[in-house]
């Protein structure tokens, strides 16, 4: 089931994997995904998905970022 998350200017995620295959997609600011050593920005509309146990990290923009999340089976 897709849920919303936001968080606001300049956070930070650490590196850090998942055991299952994550989407997202970007509602408004932009967030900055840095997966297996390429920096990957979403804005409004990009989708990314990263994965099971794939390496990442993430910086968020200057205006802050919502996002929809979503498991893929």
């Amino acid at each position: 089931m897709p849920y919303p998350w936001s968080n606001g200017p300049g956070d930070h995620y650490p590196a850090h994997t998942h055991l299952y295959h994550k989407v997202l997609y970007c509602l408004e600011g932009s967030i900055v995904f840095h997966v297996e050593g390429e920096a990957v920005t979403l804005r409004p509309g990009d989708r990314l998905e990263i994965d099971p146990e794939t390496m990442h990290a993430a910086d968020v923009g200057p205006q802050g970022v919502v996002c929809m999340e979503a498991a893929k089976a």
